[in-house]
């Protein structure tokens, strides 16, 4: 008999990273029975066609119901109204935790509406593609890849442990953080360089000047990349920036006063300080690929051609990019 880690696990939200997660737990084994929740009929009769879950439930409350795990996979601008509506459902002794890529916002919608008698690990598993939707979803979307957990003060450490083993289990790389350090972190990681690719874009579709044809038929490496990155949910990342507003406007300033300095050195002709940074930030890359962070499954869905090896990939990308 195989022993779960799990006995039922509810996911709340049924996108990429909830079948992602549903795949990955059922290919390692580590829950006895899955329960799906979304709010779209159109996603849940999806997910069950992909067989993504055991059981389908449109009534949140009802698919929380005798869970030991539950995961909140939605938009992050949603978990208080969430948290108030599963509260009186859970199962004593139940962990909660979610997937949010904004940890002090979820920790203040949702833990003064969760009973005592459950445990809450908030989570962000560090890994996705520009694809939505329970159809994208992949098993291997988290190996290699980190998983911050942010889990508040007086939280039963023998709770964060089981949810760090779950993701361990799919392959993460796990690490505790405090929420509000974990919130400038991706800052500057992940949510700085959304905008800056939502913006990019939105500017070369605004430009008089050069055709909307033009940008798409002469897109080189670079632009084409700001594209896939501008791709993502706008739902999603509509949320992120309202609820991580403070540690994002500290980046964005930081980085206009950087764009400043940068652009005084194009317009006095200060080569040292376009080389020297220029410089900088390729070792910045090199040691991104040197971490193993730039690999195949879980790289915005950009895949080897048979027979490639990532060295090849690797050497063939930076080749693209120096042409761009």
């Amino acid at each position: 008999m195989t022993d779960f880690l799990f006995k039922r696990m509810t996911l709340i939200g049924i996108g990429l990273l909830g079948s992602s997660i549903s795949l990955a737990a059922r290919q390692k084994g580590l829950v006895e029975h899955i329960a799906v929740h979304t709010r779209s009929s159109e996603t849940l009769a999806r997910a069950e066609e992909l067989g993504l879950g055991d059981s389908y439930h449109s009534d949140l409350g009802e698919s929380v119901e005798g869970s030991d795990f539950v995961i909140v996979c939605t938009p992050v601008g949603v978990c208080e109204a969430v948290a108030k509506s599963i509260a009186p459902h859970l199962a004593k002794g139940a962990i909660i935790s979610d997937v949010g890529s904004v940890k002090g916002s979820v920790i203040q919608q949702m833990q003064p509406h969760l009973p005592d008698y459950v445990e809450f690990v908030p989570g962000h598993p560090i890994a996705g593609t520009e694809q939505s939707g329970p159809d994208a979803g992949f098993a291997e979307l988290f190996v290699n890849r980190w998983c911050i957990l942010t889990p508040p003060k007086g939280t039963d450490p023998a709770a964060v442990d089981r949810v760090e083993e779950f993701w361990t289990a799919l392959g993460s790389n796990v690490e505790r953080m405090d929420a509000h350090h974990h919130d400038n972190v991706l800052a500057i990681t992940s949510h700085l360089p959304h905008l800056i690719a939502y913006n990019i874009v939105g500017t070369a579709s605004d430009l008089e000047i050069v055709t909307n044809s033009e940008v798409i038929k002469y897109s080189a490496g670079g632009f084409r990349d700001f594209t896939r990155i501008a791709a993502s949910d706008p739902t999603m990342w509509r949320d992120v920036f309202l609820h991580n507003k403070e540690a994002a406007l500290e980046m964005l300033g930081r980085f206009t006063e950087d764009l400043t300095a940068l652009q005084r050195a194009i317009r006095w002709g200060d080569g040292d300080a376009l080389f020297d940074l220029f410089s900088r930030t390729r070792s910045i890359r090199r040691s991104i690929i040197d971490a193993g962070q730039e690999i195949e499954a879980s790289d915005f869905g950009r895949h080897l051609k048979e027979g490639e090896t990532h060295a090849a990939k690797l050497a063939s990308d930076d080749h693209e990019h120096t042409g761009s």
